[in-house]
């Protein structure tokens, strides 16, 4: 059974950068594909960035904007989010989920939170202004 962990969240203002941790339990972790999602406030859940089991990275272009990278550690079980020059509009809880697309690494996949099986509880990003 894989289960995994968020960490990192935190309170900073405008124009700072937060790091935050997936940590994975179990063995599997090398075969799963990683995204990131995020929910603001009285919004939807939405796709930030992925990174698949042979490390190709997606963004979300227009939330992003190129301020945000996400990285694997196999070894640590970890996929990492390092989020630089974070405005109030990043305000929200940011999930972790996983599963295997078996190799298709296509929007149609990783962009869509129903095709992922397994899921962190989240962590709190806050970004005052």
């Amino acid at each position: 059974q894989v289960q995994l962990e968020e960490s990192g969240g935190g309170s900073v203002q405008a124009g700072g950068s937060l790091r935050l941790a997936c940590t994975f339990s179990g063995s599997a972790f090398r075969t799963l594909d990683v995204a990131w999602f995020r929910q603001a406030p009285g919004k939807e859940r939405e796709f930030v960035a992925g990174i698949s089991v042979n490390d190709r990275h997606s963004y979300d272009v227009v939330s992003v904007k190129g301020r945000f990278a996400i990285s694997r550690d196999n070894p640590k079980n970890t996929v990492w989010l390092q989020l630089d020059s974070l405005q109030p509009e990043d305000t929200a809880v940011y999930y972790c989920a996983a599963t295997q697309f078996g190799g298709i690494w296509a929007s149609s996949n990783y962009r869509d939170q129903s095709k992922y099986r397994f899921w962190g509880q989240g962590t709190q990003v806050t970004v005052s202004s």
